[in-house]
């Protein structure tokens, strides 16, 4: 077979060649991702779909009024009772048949008369401290209010900022968000990586165990992603941007 009869075959094992190079180089190495960037803008508004139950309120002050109330009617019974009770001294008189002159009794107060008073200036002051009390629950009830979270508000409960490794470059900041909820998410905020082939997002423990939370949605900008309820983030407290493809992380986040 002459030179001629085999440009043929050799234009047919250039163009697989080629085609083979060009699979290499785009689909499996994906040099493309080098140069492209795909940019994300998503929002921690909407982010959970589960509402914090609702506890009810008791006011202190209502059982301020009761504790009230129920002291003045006690102080009340203690009066009326010493009201309507005759001295001792007055039944002998009635019940003994011999007719004496006998000097009124002087204007003192009875045994009986002085225990109902000192009952009842004790039921004042106890109504009085129930009072005190009642409004100091109150109040500190009111600051509690005041300094805890909204029901339903979304807030940060651990984070992190982004380190390069590997000579790639990623930046930006890893926070995870709750609402009271057992609900979480690990959002990216001004983030910024390299890009390349099969990136994924993980949570890593020391131990080199790790979580898929996905592939990463865009090597710019903002975004979420879901963290399972049993993830314990106090093992799993690293944040990757790990390539699958060839077994390399990009950069991490340490939550704190």
């Amino acid at each position: 077979m002459d030179l001629a009869d085999k440009k043929p075959l050799i234009a047919v094992v250039g163009i697989i060649g080629i085609a083979i190079a060009a699979w290499l180089a785009f689909g499996f190495f994906g040099i493309q991702a080098a140069f492209i960037d795909n940019e994300v803008n998503e929002s921690a508004d909407d982010l959970f779909t589960t509402a914090p139950a609702e506890t009810e309120e008791v006011e202190p002050a209502d059982n301020a009024d009761n504790a009230d109330s129920s002291d003045d009617a006690a102080t009340s019974e203690l009066l009326e009772e010493s009201v309507t009770e005759e001295p001792p001294v007055a039944e002998a008189l009635v019940d003994d048949p011999v007719e004496e002159e006998v000097e009124d009794p002087p204007a003192e107060e009875t045994p009986a008369e002085e225990t109902a008073i000192e009952q009842a200036a004790a039921a004042e002051a106890a109504a009085a401290a129930a009072e005190e009390e009642a409004a100091a629950a109150e109040a500190a009830a009111a600051a509690a209010e005041e300094e805890a979270a909204t029901p339903g508000e979304i807030v940060t409960i651990a984070s992190g900022n982004f380190q390069s490794i590997n000579g790639y470059s990623v930046t930006g900041d890893a926070l995870v968000l709750n609402n009271g909820t057992e609900e979480r998410f690990l959002r990216f905020e001004n983030f910024v990586s390299d890009n390349g082939p099969d990136l994924k997002v993980y949570l890593r423990a020391a131990s080199g165990e790790f979580i898929s939370l996905g592939d990463l949605s865009g090597n710019i900008g903002d975004q979420n992603y879901a963290i399972p309820v049993d993830v314990d983030l106090s093992v799993f407290s690293n944040v990757e941007i790990w390539c699958e493809r060839f077994s390399a992380g990009f950069g991490f986040a340490t939550l704190s």
